[in-house]
């Protein structure tokens, strides 16, 4: 059984983010990522702390802009219509989800959708459907993408079933699996909450991508002998016994799936470090399409 590692892939990843980005600074051009959070959710903050620190690890101009609870919809819009217009800014990120009283769609529209490198953007959305290559795809499947091709593990004619249909993570994999060329190729059945016979479907998977938000939802049963795993659950559970009374753990009930697999991803260390390596890669992808380098 192949245990993918997501932290070194990650940083395969970063090393050539960071060539990149030099290779640019050469030509007198600095990728920019745009960061906004609104609100203090500990979860949101810890995740743009890391952006930001990562951004300046690898050379990307890195401007955090952390806005009060009670921003309204009209000042956050204000703010991404300034990043737009900002020459010095190539991708913008609204770290999700945003306080209740925020209309998240109006303003993941209102961002240019060539600094959209989160690829929520109705525009890089139809972009993925039409196999548009200059289209910006969702970090996370992407990085699962990625995944799967530095594991050696080509998509192509298999069989592959993704478990969620969100357009966070679900709908943007089916298509990834399925666009033709490197990483795609793939057949794809895609289950959800109103799937019937939902195992029975999964056993079926060369690849299953869990990506439905449920601790170890994914049993034994759900998982033919061989198959590839990977789990893009983040799920917090309570544990008196570890340090910080709870536990990260994934969609997958790893100890019991685990041995059927021919690989798997473990959570953490596995999908987690890829999302934050796409986005950086996403933006150098940005910077490169608006500069014509």
């Amino acid at each position: 059984m192949q245990l993918i590692d997501g932290k070194q892939i990650a940083l395969q990843v970063h090393a050539e983010t960071r060539s990149a980005v030099q290779a640019l600074k050469a030509r007198g051009i600095v990728p920019g990522l745009a960061v906004v959070l609104v609100g203090d959710d500990p979860a949101s903050r810890s995740y743009v702390r890391s952006k930001d620190k990562m951004s300046h690890e690898l050379g990307i101009h890195s401007a955090k802009h952390e806005l009060p609870a009670t921003t309204t919809q009209e000042e956050l819009i204000a703010l991404v219509e300034k990043l737009n217009a900002d020459p010095a800014i190539h991708g913008i990120l609204v770290q999700s989800p945003p306080p209740p009283h925020i209309d998240e769609a109006a303003v993941i529209r209102a961002i240019d959708p060539r600094k959209d490198v989160d690829g929520f953007h109705p525009v890089n959305v139809a972009k993925l459907a039409l196999d548009d290559p200059s289209g910006f795809v969702p970090c996370t499947p992407l990085g699962c993408q990625r995944l799967l091709l530095a594991s050696g593990i080509d998509p192509a004619g298999k069989h592959a079933v993704v478990i969620g249909r969100s357009m966070i993570v679900g709908k943007p994999m089916a298509l990834l699996l399925m666009a033709k060329g490197k990483g795609g190729d793939a057949t794809v059945t895609v289950v959800h909450s109103r799937s019937r016979n939902l195992a029975e479907l999964t056993r079926q998977a060369d690849i299953l991508v869990a990506a439905i938000g449920r601790p170890g939802f994914v049993k034994a049963g759900h998982v033919r002998e061989g198959a590839v795993v990977i789990d893009v659950g983040i799920n917090r559970v309570e544990d008196p016994t570890a340090a910080k009374g709870y536990r990260i753990v994934g969609d997958v009930a790893f100890e019991e799936v685990a041995p059927k697999c021919s690989a798997i991803t473990p959570v953490p260390g596995g999908v987690g470090p890829m999302t934050i390596a796409m986005l950086m890669a996403n933006t150098v992808k940005a910077c490169r399409q608006i500069s014509g380098v």
